[in-house]
């Protein structure tokens, strides 16, 4: 996508509207796992952040990666930041019907036990307001278009309302 255009742009814009001040600082980078989030943990606490949005699993289940791998993984992750006394919010994804409904479950079932345990704010379905909207997701089936971005900025700010102040 084009400079502007991803959701953190977007919520970016959406916490300066609604007259949050906190600045998007989008560590994030495609075709990430979890167990890159874990390797990129010092990189983040040496940003010091007050609140972190832990959006990372959704390419260890496209590969087909071991589930208790992924659950090992986010937990270090929320561990590691909660020990460092930054807020959190999971924001789980789901994967493509052809995974079948057994791994889907199981899959999607990694991301409320992890939230549940680490007491985290969580979002089930990043994509939960996009899925059915016309012209959300590029050609690849994956990611979002720079309207489907937006959205997701919309979603991902009412899961930080309760961990943000004025």
């Amino acid at each position: 996508m084009q400079r502007g255009q991803s959701y953190a742009d977007f919520l970016q814009k959406k916490l300066d509207t609604h007259g949050y001040h906190y600045t998007v600082n989008n560590q994030g980078t495609s075709g990430a796992t979890t167990k890159d989030a874990v390797a990129s943990l010092p990189t983040i606490l040496r940003i010091r952040p007050e609140i972190v949005v832990v959006e990372f699993g959704g390419n260890d289940g496209l590969r087909g990666l071991p589930l208790e791998q992924t659950r090992r993984n986010l937990d270090q992750v929320l561990t590691t930041l909660e020990g460092a006394h930054i807020k959190l919010l999971l924001a789980g994804i789901t994967l493509p019907p052809n995974y079948g409904p057994d791994y889907i479950h199981s899959f999607d079932q990694v991301f409320r036990d992890v939230a549940a345990k680490h007491h985290a704010a969580f979002i089930p379905m990043i994509y939960k307001d996009l899925i059915h909207v016309p012209d959300t997701i590029q050609q690849d089936g994956i990611h979002p278009t720079a309207k489907g971005s937006n959205i997701l900025a919309d979603t991902m700010l009412a899961g930080l309302k309760p961990l943000l102040h004025k």
